[in-house]
């Protein structure tokens, strides 16, 4: 089976939960058997050239990247406000030297499915659609308008607010639309294909949440613990994320570290604003990692996974990763959407800060029942997330769908 992935980002390095879903499902259908050829865009934010992906990677699949300029500006912004009904951040993914390079390959060679890496590569389904009958498959990685949504109702500033709620609005109307212009839907989770179906989708559907590869994990050694100790790791570009640590901070951290005074918090991702880092610098006990450069030993040597997101939409690819690596998790609700796993015994959920500081008290003052709980979510990771096991579902899915 010959498979066109196309990509707003190149997924490499895979430091972002998009980068790391692309990538894992790319190379996961790889292994299955498809022959996979991923066009990606290289943008200001995501630089990475097809030259510079290793060896490894570039042997399962066939990588091209094309440079758009993503940049965003306030001026480009005010004007798409005034004048267009598409929101900003599609538009942005909008290139015609990108299309240039897709018309060409569809051209020039015969695909027997093409898989969009999410919304933003919608305004590319009409010549798709003009070059080739193969089937188009849109994989979700989140509910886009919901993300909005969501940041428009925590959002206080009158003028912000008002921006992201039109911006909602569009996004609704664009993700409507898409969704009556594929074939195929790959949601990540239940929850999101719920909701995608009721805004209209009535054609083939597998739900396929984002794997870890868990064989390349089971014999690495364990490093030193830090506990007591949480930590936050995730790309402190994506706004959401920040908004989580300063709710954290202002409504669980003081009462937290005063009945716990040696734990330490530490942040860490890349991308994090200079008045946030600074921010940060103001209460005690908090350290500002940055980015990490080895994630897994990051997060091997840590107590606590805690992931108090209040906006957002999709799955938390990094609580995948700290289960498959036995952390315990402490999160919101919003946090764990898309993980099917068991509150209390596999993953602790707390949406108030009363609670989540009860409960991220109770689990470093309870040793045995954090390792519990670690112990339990890699198991679970192991049976549901296991990247070769459900991306070999999906390319068996593939196969029934195109008559193979």
């Amino acid at each position: 089976m010959n498979i066109l992935v196309l990509a707003n980002k190149v997924p490499y390095p895979p430091n972002d939960g998009g980068a790391f879903a692309t990538l894992n499902m790319c190379l996961g259908l790889s292994n299955a058997g498809a022959r996979i050829t991923l066009l990606a865009m290289t943008t200001p934010k995501h630089p990475t050239r097809s030259e510079d992906i290793p060896n490894s990677i570039t042997e399962k699949v066939n990588v091209e990247t094309i440079f758009v300029d993503t940049t965003i500006s306030a001026f480009k912004a005010l004007l798409n406000y005034l004048f267009s009904s598409k929101p900003y951040n599609a538009v942005r993914f909008e290139s015609k030297i990108f299309k240039k390079r897709l018309r060409s390959l569809l051209e020039s060679n015969k695909y027997d499915l093409i898989q969009l890496e999410g919304l933003y590569l919608a305004p590319y389904i009409g010549l798709i659609r003009s070059k080739t009958d193969c089937p188009i498959a849109l994989r979700a990685h989140n509910v886009e308008h919901e993300i909005w949504e969501r940041t428009t109702s925590n959002e206080s500033n009158t003028l912000k607010r008002i921006y992201y709620n039109h911006l909602a609005r569009r996004v609704l109307k664009m993700e409507t639309k898409t969704l009556k212009n594929i074939d195929i839907l790959i949601p990540i989770s239940d929850r999101d294909g719920q909701i995608l179906m009721k805004m209209g989708f009535s054609g083939l559907n597998n739900v396929v949440p984002t794997g870890y590869d868990i064989a390349a994990i089971d014999n690495e050694e364990d490093v030193p613990l830090d506990f007591p100790s949480l930590f936050h790791l995730g790309g402190l570009d994506w706004n959401p994320n920040r908004e989580g640590i300063i709710w954290f901070l202002e409504n669980c951290w003081t009462d937290i570290h005063s009945t716990i005074p040696n734990v330490k918090f530490y942040v860490a991702g890349r991308g994090a604003p200079d008045n946030f880092v600074k921010r940060l610098s103001t209460y005690k006990g908090v350290i500002f990692c940055g980015e990490i450069d080895n994630a897994r030993n990051f997060i091997r040597s840590k107590a606590l996974m805690i992931v108090p997101l209040l906006s957002g939409s999709g799955m938390r690819i990094k609580i995948v990763e700290g289960m498959a690596l036995g952390k315990a998790v402490l999160s919101t609700s919003i946090g764990a959407e898309g993980i099917e796993a068991d509150p209390d015994t596999q993953i602790v959920i707390a949406d108030d800060p009363v609670n989540f500081t009860f409960q991220a008290i109770n689990l470093l003052n309870d040793r045995d029942r954090l390792i519990e709980i670690g112990k339990n979510a890699k198991i679970f990771a192991k049976v549901k997330l296991d990247n070769n096991r459900i991306t070999e579902s999906l390319f068996n899915f593939y196969k029934e769908v195109i008559g193979e």
